[in-house]
């Protein structure tokens, strides 16, 4: 359980983010979730409940880091968890990705990341924890995705350094991999709920464990990883993706 902590998701409004926000919540921490559209985020913060706070922030804009920060300090004082989960996923072939692409990939994804953590370390209680949310695709090779695997491979990187680096802290700093869940990232638009259900069947033919993941699946990968039970794990990656990285 989590009761008395404090916790910021970032990229909380759907998905991944929302799921653990109500997890987080429902043991008892007190949650913020930021988002970048305003209505989905307002939406969120009522499905998770209670006194949970909602700050629009995109991470690709250092002073809306700060400023994210600076309200998280304002609402709960000091910070016990961060999970770092705003990220967007694309493809990117090496024959017809332009830089606009590429550079909105590391902005997020990567740049993002760093300065998020960075925004909050002033406000976070020594012995806290914090996620970071990489990828299946940094431990494998998938055409078309290079740039989006090489983001996640870079967050994966930033987890055994900032692990080590924070020791002086007690701040362990771990990881989940998420595999193919079934999230907003995976629907097209206009697509009914049968498509959507046809091709996610067909996705999890593909993976070991017979289905494409849920938002919940991860959520609780970062609960253990945020709790006490995971005292013992610095730098570590959890891969939530069914096997799909391992068999």
């Amino acid at each position: 359980m989590l009761t008395g902590k404090t916790a910021l998701i970032t990229g909380g409004s759907s998905g991944i983010g929302l799921a653990t926000a109500i997890r987080l919540h429902a043991e008892g921490a007190r949650v913020a979730i930021t988002g970048t559209d305003g209505a989905k985020l307002e939406s969120a913060r009522a499905k998770v409940g209670g006194n949970t706070i909602a700050i629009q922030a995109d991470v690709r804009r250092l002073h809306e880091i700060e400023a994210m920060a600076a309200r998280v300090a304002e609402a709960f004082g000091r910070l016990d968890i961060l999970f770092a989960n705003a990220g967007v996923a694309y493809g990117t072939p090496i024959a017809t990705t332009r830089d606009e692409a590429f550079d909105r990939l590391m902005d997020v994804n990567v740049k993002g990341v760093f300065f998020t953590v960075q925004s909050v370390l002033p406000i976070f209680n020594d012995g806290g924890a914090i996620i970071l949310n990489t990828s299946w695709l940094g431990q494998i090779g998938t055409p078309g995705r290079a740039a989006l695997s090489a983001s996640k491979a870079a967050v994966r990187s930033f987890t055994r350094v900032l692990a080590a680096e924070l020791t002086n802290r007690r701040i362990r700093v771990n990881a989940v991999s998420p595999g193919p869940i079934e999230t907003p990232m995976h629907r097209t638009p206009g697509q009914t709920e049968a498509e959507f259900r046809a091709y996610a069947d067909s996705v999890g033919l593909k993976v070991p464990a017979g289905r494409m993941g849920r938002p919940e699946d991860v959520a609780a990968a970062v609960a253990f990883l945020a709790g006490d039970d995971a005292t013992y794990l610095l730098g570590a990656e959890i891969n939530v993706d069914g096997g799909l990285a391992e068999i």
